[in-house]
């Protein structure tokens, strides 16, 4: 069906023409390996302002900010837990949110008064799924998990207007005014067909995955004192090169070679020691390698260092992250790219939605570059991302908050964590709420903050 057919469906009966969960339809059968689905109707299950994609950092905040500004918001998540890396991922490390206002402050004060972790910092995985949930359900965001966005579709004047899911209740149609994409790896962007790049300039190689892990029987006293952790669970410096000796004595070579632990609470420490090298982000085949593969070689350092005994004698895995983190994916087009150079002089904007503090973090592309990270050349200052690198330039309707936003490979180092991703997604929240409620598009809003 040609696009000017398909948008007449729309208008005519709410419905878009592709494969329903109900739907059966005979198919005489694949051809030269390849299968063509037949055409037919799926539902308009929602209509919102604002729908966000994603509920990792950026996406919980963009949610939240949205619904505040009085614009009808979802969210949609795939996994069953709000919260991406810090979540799904165990990341239980917040990386650049100390200076940060906003929904970042009233999320790390929530955090704070509980006695599950030690700081806001290194926080507890379960209680911030509970957190985000309640910040949420209390802004008035309406939530859809277990679901993933597969098609996104524009009007006839490029703006986005309608995306397609499939979750449990099979394929659904939502339509929105505007859309965010939070999903880490600009999946929506690139379903809407915005220009985008990945990796390294010259070679397209991206920094490597890690899977987190969650480990107990250890005693934070005695690893303070062997120091190999700080008070309150923090990081002691010279600590990673002494656990990456440890894991040695226990006979492996970590492919990350600055391992590290934190510790959530007395008795839950969280670990990251391990890279998965040349992993690209929208290689499903590629990511389950990676996920299997790591997942053996950390769960087999803890039992290597349990032979150890001592300090490790009951050391144990009681979980590692059901999402590898994935440090690197589509960086979208949009109005302004933030550049290293930006980072260097020290940019700053007129439409800045969030100040970074984070140095370049660029982890060894490939196993032989030293398995560890540094700042790839590149000095930086504190700097601004302007609102126009959130604005996606090929489609309209759409904005971008987290790694996913307009930068080049160097800034997307420095920005990628998650205090900034907050910080982002709060910003395009509330720009695309004024956007939706206003009838216009995000480039015509002038951000103030």
């Amino acid at each position: 069906m040609d696009r000017r057919k398909i948008l007449k469906s729309i208008a005519l009966s709410g419905t878009l023409p592709f494969a329903g969960f109900n739907a059966v339809a005979n198919v005489s059968g694949a051809q030269d390996g390849v299968l063509t689905e037949p055409s037919r109707k799926i539902n308009v299950v929602n209509e919102s302002d604002v729908i966000v994609c994603g509920g990792g950092p950026a996406g919980i905040a963009a949610a939240i900010s949205a619904a505040r500004q009085g614009a009808k918001t979802t969210l949609i998540e795939m996994y069953g837990c709000l919260g991406g890396i810090w979540t799904t991922g165990l990341l239980s490390f917040i990386i650049d949110y100390e200076q940060k206002p906003g929904i970042m402050r009233e999320l790390a004060a929530r955090l704070e008064k509980s006695d599950a972790q030690h700081t806001a910092k290194i926080y507890d995985a379960e209680l911030m799924k509970y957190t985000l949930d309640q910040m949420c359900l209390e802004a008035g965001v309406n939530i859809r998990l277990h679901t993933r966005i597969v098609g996104a579709y524009k009007d006839s004047r490029n703006k986005l207007e309608h995306i397609v899911t499939e979750s449990f209740s099979g394929r659904e149609a939502w339509k929105a005014k505007q859309f965010i994409d939070t999903t880490g790896n600009g999946e929506l962007s690139a379903l809407a067909g915005c220009e985008y790049e990945v990796g390294e300039p010259g070679t397209g190689k991206t920094q490597p995955m890690s899977l987190m892990g969650l480990l107990t029987g250890l005693d934070e006293k005695e690893l303070i004192a062997n120091s190999l952790m700080m008070e309150k669970g923090l990081v002691k410096p010279g600590s990673k090169e002494l656990f990456y000796e440890e894991i040695k004595r226990a006979g492996m070579e970590a492919s990350y070679t600055k391992p590290t632990l934190f510790g959530v609470r007395p008795g839950l420490v969280a670990m990251m020691a391990n890279h998965q090298y040349e992993v690209s982000a929208m290689d499903a085949n590629q990511i389950t390698k990676a996920t299997l593969e790591a997942r053996a070689e950390i769960n087999q350092m803890i039992e290597g260092l349990r032979t150890l005994g001592g300090i490790w004698k009951n050391v144990r895995m009681v979980a590692t992250g059901s999402q590898i983190g994935i440090r690197e994916g589509r960086r979208i087009k949009g109005h302004y790219m933030v550049s290293k150079e930006d980072l260097i002089k020290g940019a700053s904007f007129e439409d800045a939605v969030c100040k970074v503090d984070f140095p370049v973090d660029i982890h060894s592309l490939v196993k032989k570059d030293g398995g560890g990270y540094g700042r790839g050349g590149v000095q930086a200052q504190p700097y601004e991302i302007p609102l126009r690198s959130l604005i996606a330039k090929d489609v309209d309707g759409l904005m971008m908050a987290g790694r996913c936003i307009s930068g080049d490979f160097f800034a997307h180092a420095s920005y990628r964590v998650t205090g900034n991703a907050v910080a982002m997604g709060e910003a395009a929240g509330m720009v695309s709420a004024r956007a939706a409620l206003n009838k216009t598009l995000a480039q015509k809003i002038k951000y103030t903050g």
